[in-house]
């Protein structure tokens, strides 16, 4: 999963907010300051590093085929990234299963073609640009995306319409407004969640609930004394109002390990071992698909005013 409160290295994404046009971005993990991290217009995508929980949480839920030898083959099951951005989240992966990545940053999908060649990078917008392949799909993953689009419901309801039951929706969105800074202005952000926002989405459709927790925990005093001072100077910390960063190397390598602890926890919370995360920068949601059909639908009343208004550059509430 990404990490866009932390600032380390970039994602290049941003899907099309169904009925309006598209709206190019750039995605950013991070390391340092913060959970939710996306890098913007202008600067070229970087390689992006894989937060540690995203392929146990996917394993967990769709074990390859041969866990000694694995080897993707048209057989082995499929996972598919929306906003895949450069592709390191998937090139984890790729040794076990097919993967599909999809974003609508050309720059984006141009480097993650030469980083990852054994993948299938597509330039468009999902779900419609993802042809037939959403209906095989055994994992489909929209990371640091939904904070992006406008009316968030008919995305996740005309992505989930074309699932298969049994297949798995894994889903990561900022957290908490009272981190909102900056840094969500110049990535675009129309919101940040909390856990019932974020529920709503899938509210009366034919999903179960396997997961929700918040993440970016173990971090969260740091980063909300980060986003505290950026917000009392009145700038960001980092490049081109964000607060990404690049930590140095050691600094790194210790956010890792405390990234991969959270990540141990998140799989228990999965498997309903213990509880997941009450508080943290960023929330994970993950959803198994239920017979019965899905209408594709917009955002209702009940979700309130989002808190800002990209294209104004205007706040709602």
């Amino acid at each position: 999963m990404r990490n866009a409160e932390c600032g380390v290295q970039s994602k290049g994404s941003e899907l099309r907010d169904e009925g309006r046009g598209a709206r190019e971005s750039q995605k950013s993990e991070c390391r340092m300051q913060s959970a939710d991290t996306e890098s913007p217009p202008h600067q070229t995508p970087n390689t992006k590093h894989q937060t540690p929980p995203l392929q146990p949480l996917a394993t967990s839920l769709q074990p390859p085929p041969n866990a000694q030898r694995p080897t993707p083959n048209p057989q082995s099951p499929l996972i598919i990234d929306i906003g895949c951005g450069t592709g390191a989240n998937l090139a984890g992966m790729a040794d076990a299963y097919r993967c599909v990545g999809i974003d609508t940053s050309v720059e984006a999908i141009r480097l993650a073609r030469r980083r990852f060649p054994q993948i299938e990078f597509i330039h468009g917008y999902a779900p419609d640009d993802l042809g037939e392949r959403l209906p095989s799909a055994k994992l489909v993953m929209l990371n640091d995306v939904l904070e992006h689009i406008q009316d968030d419901f008919l995305l996740l309801s005309r992505v989930l319409a074309q699932m298969s039951p049994g297949a798995f929706a894994l889903i990561t969105v900022p957290a908490d407004l009272s981190l909102w800074s900056q840094h969500d202005v110049s990535f675009g952000h129309y919101r940040r969640y909390d856990a019932e926002r974020l529920k709503l989405l899938w509210r009366e459709l034919p999903v179960r609930t396997r997961l929700v927790s918040h993440f970016n925990t173990r971090l969260y005093p740091i980063i909300k004394t980060i986003r505290g001072l950026n917000r009392w100077r009145g700038h960001s910390g980092g490049l081109a109002g964000t607060d990404f960063k690049l930590p140095p190397r050691p600094v790194n390598h210790a956010l890792d390990a405390i990234f991969a602890g959270e990540g141990a926890v998140l799989q228990r919370a999965l498997r309903g071992q213990r509880p997941g995360y009450s508080h943290g920068a960023s929330l994970i949601a993950v959803l198994e698909r239920l017979p019965g059909h899905v209408q594709a639908r917009a955002k209702p009343a009940a979700a309130g005013l989002d808190y800002f208004n990209p294209e104004r550059n205007l706040v709602n509430a």
